[in-house]
C-alpha cells in the first residue's frame, strides 16, 4: 500500500505524524508531485484499462457463445464451470485492482491466472468430448494462453511497483 507520510514539525503546535493510505498506483515523489504509474499499454486509471482484463473479457464473450452449443447434459456440470472461470478471471483482476496492497491485487491476480489454466483444461475437455472442433480449440485456447501471458505481465508491473515504493520508502527514512 502506498502512504503518504506527514512529518512532525518541530516546533509547530497541534503538528503530528501521520500515516495516511493512498490509492496504490499514485506515488509521492520527493517534490510532493503525484503522478500516474504507467503500464506497458498507458495509464491504468480503471480496470478495464488493463490489458489482461480485456483479454479475460474477450474470452469470456467467446465462452459464453460456445457453453450455449454444448449438449444438454453437460448444462449444470462443464457448461457452468466453464462460465464460473471466464467471470473469475476478470472478476478477480477487478477486485484486486479494487484493493489497496500490492500484495493482495497480485494474489487476486494469481488466482485469475488459475481461472485460465482450468479454462485450458475444460476446453482440453470439449475437444476430447468432440463438442468443439480443432479449430475452435485452438483458436480459444490461443486467447487462453495470451490471457496468462498479460496476467503475468500486470503481475510483474505491480511488484516493480512495489518494489520501487519500497525503495522509495527506505531512501526517504535515511
Amino acid at each position: 500500500m502506498a502512504w503518504r507520510h506527514l512529518k512532525n514539525l518541530k516546533g509547530k503546535r497541534n503538528c503530528f505524524s501521520i500515516n495516511v493510505p493512498t490509492f496504490q498506483r499514485v506515488n509521492v515523489h520527493k517534490e510532493g508531485k503525484e503522478e500516474m504509474e504507467k503500464g506497458k499499454y498507458g495509464q491504468i486509471k480503471h480496470f478495464t484499462d488493463i490489458e489482461a482484463w480485456k483479454l479475460g473479457r474477450e474470452i469470456r464473450k467467446s465462452i459464453y457463445t460456445l457453453v450455449k452449443t454444448l449438449p444438454n447434459e453437460e448444462k449444470y456440470n462443464l457448461n457452468s464451470q466453464m462460465r464460473r472461470a471466464a467471470i473469475s478471471t476478470t472478476a478477480n483482476i477487478a477486485e484486486g485492482y479494487g484493493r489497496y496492497h500490492y500484495q493482495e491485487n497480485i494474489q487476486f491476480c494469481r488466482q485469475s491466472r488459475g481461472s485460465m489454466y482450468e479454462m485450458q483444461d475444460h476446453l482440453i475437455t470439449c475437444l476430447d468430448e468432440g463438442y468443439i472442433t480443432k479449430e475452435d480449440y485452438d483458436r480459444m485456447y490461443s486467447l487462453t494462453k495470451n490471457a496468462i501471458r498479460a496476467i503475468n505481465g500486470y503481475i510483474k508491473l505491480l511488484q516493480r511497483q512495489q518494489q520501487a515504493e519500497r525503495e522509495r520508502e527506505t531512501e526517504n527514512r535515511k
